[in-house]
């Protein structure tokens, strides 16, 4: 029996050594970091997968708050904040602008083109205007300037033969001040106000008041791309016949409640400006610490998810990024029909006039 009882010990003994050494081995040391993020990635952070990779091939856990992609880099970064993740290489020129000095390592990591988020009968009328084409089953506004001369005109719904819809023709964005997908609205307004070409300081005595016009008639609008989808879902067609978005938002939503999307997916429509801007999530690293976050978004997995999952376009377009394996009808391999945003100086102006008529 005490030979028995020794061999077990001996065994016992051995199994915990061995558990120790594949922890040891499989773990790595807890590299906890805090940042500030665009509210569009918060469910991404959140996806159990990612987090696990994270934390079990490179150690890192992440904590953070939401902000305004705006509101981050215009605001004195605090003490203990490791990384801020915004939503535009924009973003990321005004914060060099303004705290470059801080600035440790600075890496593009996802993209996703500007779109605006429709409904069927919507899109139908716009078709039918000549202003929305379909080509192939992806749907393209091939007349921005007439979309934006409705706006300025006061055209109302009913001018369309939407006479169910109440109210003039508007395009809802976020608050282009606070907000990233906003502040990159105003700036392809800007660029189709100047004939699709890129919008320098000189042309803004003559495209600004249209792009203030065109934010006044909004009325309130919210500081979060997040806050802004959720309420185009709820309150429908009614309230948001247009709203600008992110292309990434329909494709996260309809991995998320895999119950409800298909009772809407023939109803809510995916419309690309012809051309449009790409939305890039530049990750800014402020305390070294953080550094090795910018590789582990880069791992091969965590890129998978981010597309599949959430509609962040990564690596090689048309090649990780299939929409052949997506729940969303209409969504392009590539997104080519594209116009660069203006400099970050003149952003900020434009932000400053925007600011001013609030």
């Amino acid at each position: 029996m005490r030979g028995i009882l020794i061999g077990l010990g001996i065994l016992l003994l051995a199994a915990a050594i061995g558990f120790g050494y594949w922890y040891y081995r499989n773990e790595k040391p807890e590299i906890r970091i805090k940042g500030i993020i665009g509210s569009e990635k918060s469910s991404f952070l959140e996806n159990g997968q990612v987090k696990a990779i994270l934390k079990k091939k490179y150690g890192i856990v992440v904590d953070y708050v939401r902000a305004g992609s705006i509101e981050m880099v215009n605001e004195q970064a605090k003490g203990g904040t490791d990384f801020l993740w915004p939503s535009s290489q924009v973003a990321l020129e005004i914060f060099k602008i303004k705290q470059g000095a801080k600035i440790v390592r600075s890496e593009n990591i996802f993209n996703s083109p500007i779109v605006i988020y429709s409904w069927d009968i919507v899109v139908d009328a716009l078709v039918k205007s000549g202003v929305v084409k379909k080509e192939l089953s992806t749907y393209y506004i091939v007349d921005m300037p007439g979309l934006l001369k409705m706006i300025r005109e006061g055209k109302k719904w009913s001018d369309i033969g939407l006479t169910q819809l109440y109210g003039k023709i508007s395009v809802t964005t976020t608050d282009p001040t606070k907000s990233n997908s906003g502040n990159m609205f105003a700036g392809l307004v800007a660029n189709i106000l100047k004939g699709g070409d890129v919008v320098v300081e000189a042309d803004l005595p003559q495209v600004l008041p249209e792009v203030k016009e065109f934010f006044a008639r909004q009325g309130f609008m919210q500081s979060t791309s997040g806050v802004l989808f959720e309420q185009f879902l709820k309150t429908g067609v009614g309230q948001y016949p247009l709203m600008g978005g992110y292309e990434s938002q329909a494709i996260e939503f309809s991995r998320m409640h895999q119950d409800f999307w298909p009772k809407v997916k023939n109803q809510i429509k995916t419309l690309y400006p012809v051309p449009t801007v790409w939305s890039e999530h530049p990750l800014i690293i402020l305390n070294k610490k953080a550094t090795l976050f910018i590789d582990a978004l880069k791992d091969e997995e965590i890129q998978k998810i981010a597309w599949e999952h959430h509609g962040f376009r990564t690596g090689l377009m048309g090649v990780q990024n299939d929409p052949k394996i997506l729940q969303v009808d209409g969504i392009p391999a590539s997104v080519t029909k594209i116009v660069p945003m203006p400099r970050a100086s003149v952003m900020e102006k434009i932000i400053e006039a925007l600011v001013d008529t609030k």
